[in-house]
């Protein structure tokens, strides 16, 4: 708990931005997060949570304090007669999160394996790939409130959870700091394998009988086969939301692109692959210096290397810029801009 200055936080991002915190420090329980929230230096000045930092584009130095967040724990606090009710710390890694519970045969979050992060981003984001999505396995949060300390409980419904959306991203964001999360998994699984190509990879995996083991690790070999490893390219994941558009849109933008990529939503809505509206536009595989846009993801902005943060933003203003320009439809950052 001990709060350094003037610290490099390339290693607590996956764009790998060597940036700078003013002050730092990392917490491995609440009651650490407690002692740090009390002090002058931190409730002063400028403050940021980290988690995995997986989400995040840092575009400067950091003013104020970086606080990491780095509590663990892993246990199952209920269960009924269809769920098991499993709770784990904030700071455990997402990826290795799902696959104990598919070791420990907890269904419900096998398509997300291998999305890069951290427990406490899962409900923030409303993180979700393949057909499901975080809204969907969610029970409950602990957070800590960042003014006064006191610890809340919120449900699914005090969530508000949207299209990689919650409360935390909007309404409560720089307010609270997510301690842990409760997930609600099923006893028995109900396999999610229609969307994308995960069929088919479990075609040529020669997979006979479905399980949560063969689900993630298919779903692990489609991101491995067309996602960027931020271990070695600098990477934040999708750096883009897919857009919804009324269908009135939609079948004007079909007549004009007979290819285009969109999945009917309820309420009269589309929604659109960016994608494919970002390689329409001829990005996938761009480069400019080592700011660049993936070669087999257009929807991936990558690091070659030296690129700042600013000059990663700026390749996304262009991008929304050419997409809006050719589609009529603006793109919108998935990933927290600082």
């Amino acid at each position: 708990m001990n709060i350094q200055n003037n610290i490099s936080l390339r290693a607590y991002n996956t764009f790998h931005m060597d940036v700078r915190a003013e002050h730092f420090a990392s917490f491995d329980s609440t009651d650490e997060l407690l002692s740090l929230l009390q002090m002058p230096i931190i409730t002063q000045q400028p403050l940021l949570i980290l988690g995995g930092g997986s989400n995040v584009l840092f575009t400067r130095d950091v003013a104020g304090s970086v606080l990491k967040n780095n509590i663990k724990g892993i246990e199952k606090v209920d269960e009924d007669d269809q769920y098991y009710f499993i709770k784990a710390g904030a700071g455990e890694n997402w990826h290795s999160f799902v696959m104990y519970c598919v070791e420990q045969g907890y269904a419900g979050i096998e398509n997300l394996a291998l999305i890069p992060g951290s427990v406490g981003a899962s409900p923030m984001q409303n993180i979700g790939a393949y057909g499901v999505e975080i809204k969907d396995v969610f029970h409950s949060l602990e957070a800590i409130h960042i003014k006064d300390g006191h610890s809340s409980i919120f449900t699914a419904n005090d969530c508000e959870f949207g299209y990689r959306e919650s409360v935390f991203k909007n309404k409560y964001k720089k307010t609270y700091v997510i301690a842990s999360v409760t997930y609600r998994l099923a006893k028995k699984p109900s396999f999610v394998i229609s969307y994308g190509a995960i069929e088919q990879q479990l075609e040529k995996m020669q997979v006979k009988e479905l399980s949560l083991h063969s689900v993630a690790q298919a779903v692990m070999a489609i991101r491995q086969s067309k996602l960027p490893d931020p271990l070695v390219l600098g990477n934040a994941g999708s750096f883009f939301k897919n857009p919804t558009i009324p269908a009135e849109q939609y079948h004007s933008l079909k007549e004009n692109f007979s290819s285009l990529v969109a999945y009917e939503q309820p309420n009269s809505q589309f929604k659109l692959a960016a994608g494919w509206l970002i390689e329409q536009c001829g990005w996938k595989g761009f480069r400019k210096g080592d700011a660049g846009c993936h070669s087999q993801q257009a929807l991936v902005l990558v690091n070659h290397g030296k690129a700042t943060g600013a000059q990663i933003y700026q390749l996304s203003e262009e991008i929304i810029q050419s997409v809006t320009s050719k589609f009529g439809v603006v793109l919108e950052r998935e990933v927290n801009i600082y």
